[in-house]
C-alpha cells in the first residue's frame, strides 16, 4: 500500500505542476508573448490564459501603460559653436508587444540613442539664443522624428520635453552681466522719467500758484480801488450834502500838512500855495480882531496854531524876498 500511495502522490504533484504551467494570469495593461517550439505563437491578453505546458514558452510581461524616461544630460554643440548640456524627458507607450519584443533588442536604449542624435541635429541648426527660447519648436521636431522612427518598433512617442538647457559657465556669467545691465538701464530710465514728471508737475504747480496769486492781487487791488473810490464819493457826497463851512475845510486841509513832513529823509518840503488862503481863514476863525493877512503872505499866529495842532513847537515859516513861502524850482 505504501508504494501505491507514493505513486499516487507523485501523480498528483505532477498534475498540479502541469496545471500551473498551463494556466497564465496576465494583469491589466500588461501583455506576454508566447513562443511554441521557438516560434512566436501569440500574445496573452489580460486575464486567465491557457498554454501548452512544456511546449509553449511565455516571456515576461510587457507594460502597455505610458512610460516616462529621463535621459542624462547630453552635450550638444549649437550653430555658434557653444557646448550646452540638454536634459530631455520622453513620454512613450508600447502599442504592439510583438514588434517591441522582436523588432528591436532593447527599445529603451534605442529610444535614448535616437533622442540624443535627433536632439543634436535639431539644436545644431540653432544658435544659443534660439535654443533657449525655442523649446516648443525643438520639442515638436523631436517628437515628429521619434514617432516616425519608433513606429516599426511598436512604440508611440506622445511627448518630448526639454527639462533643462545649461550653457557654459562663462556664457552664464556674461548673460547675468547683460541682464544686470538691462535692469540698471531700465531703472535709470524710470528714475529719469520720474524726475522729469516731478519737475513738470512742480513747474505746473508754480505756474498755477503764480496765476492764482496774481489773480488774488488783482482782485484785492480792484477791491481796494473800489473802496477808496466809494470812500471819496461818500466824502464828497457828505460835503455837498451838509454844505460845510470853508473854515472846516481849511482846518481839514491843515491836518494833512503833518503827513507831508512825516517822511524819514525829508529835510525840505514844499507847502502848496493854497495853504495861504487856508491859513488866512483859520486866522480869522481863531482871532476875529486880527486883521486879515495880505495876499500872498503867511501870518504868524495861524502858523503857531498849526504847530500846536501838530504837537510841535511853533516855528516861523521861511519866506523869500517877496514874502511867499519857498517852492521847489
Amino acid at each position: 500500500m505504501e508504494p501505491l500511495l507514493i505513486v499516487a502522490l507523485v501523480i498528483v504533484l505532477f498534475a498540479v505542476a502541469v496545471l500551473m504551467k498551463a494556466v497564465r494570469i496576465v494583469p491589466q495593461a500588461r501583455a506576454r508573448n508566447v513562443e511554441r517550439l521557438g516560434r512566436y505563437q501569440r500574445t496573452l491578453t489580460p486575464g486567465l490564459n491557457l498554454v501548452v505546458p512544456f511546449v509553449d514558452r511565455v516571456y515576461p510581461a510587457i507594460d502597455l501603460r505610458e512610460q516616462v524616461v529621463t535621459f542624462a544630460p547630453q552635450p550638444v554643440i549649437t550653430e555658434d559653436n557653444l557646448v550646452v548640456e540638454i536634459d530631455t524627458v520622453l513620454y512613450f507607450q508600447v502599442t504592439d508587444p510583438r514588434s517591441a519584443a522582436y523588432e528591436i533588442a532593447s527599445y529603451l536604449q534605442a529610444v535614448e540613442q535616437l533622442t540624443v542624435t535627433t536632439l543634436r541635429n535639431v539644436v545644431g541648426s540653432m544658435d544659443l539664443e534660439q535654443t533657449l527660447t525655442s523649446r516648443d519648436e525643438i520639442n515638436s521636431r523631436l517628437r515628429g522624428v521619434l514617432d516616425e522612427a519608433t513606429g516599426k518598433w511598436g512604440l508611440r512617442v506622445n511627448r518630448v520635453e526639454i527639462k533643462a538647457v545649461d550653457p557654459p559657465k562663462s556664457i552664464k556669467d556674461a548673460m547675468e552681466k547683460q541682464m544686470r545691465a538691462e535692469r540698471d538701464k531700465r531703472a535709470s530710465i524710470l528714475t529719469a522719467e520720474g524726475a522729469r514728471a516731478s519737475q513738470i508737475l512742480t513747474a505746473e504747480g508754480d505756474k498755477q500758484g503764480a496765476i492764482l496769486r496774481a489773480e488774488g492781487e488783482r482782485a484785492a487791488a480792484i477791491l481796494r480801488a473800489e473802496g477808496e473810490a466809494r470812500s471819496i464819493d461818500q466824502v464828497f457826497a457828505a460835503v455837498h450834502r451838509n454844505d460845510l463851512d470853508p473854515k472846516v475845510l481849511a482846518y481839514q486841509y491843515l491836518q494833512t500838512l503833518p503827513e507831508l513832513a512825516r517822511g524819514e529823509g525829508n529835510t525840505f518840503w514844499v507847502i502848496p500855495s493854497e495853504v495861504t488862503s487856508a491859513l488866512s481863514g483859520i486866522a480869522q476863525a481863531f482871532g476875529p480882531g486880527t486883521p486879515p493877512a495880505a495876499a500872498g503872505q503867511i501870518p504868524t499866529r495861524p502858523e503857531a496854531a498849526v504847530a500846536e495842532i501838530d504837537g510841535a513847537e511853533p516855528r516861523p515859516a521861511e519866506l523869500n524876498g517877496s514874502g511867499r513861502t519857498g517852492t521847489s524850482g
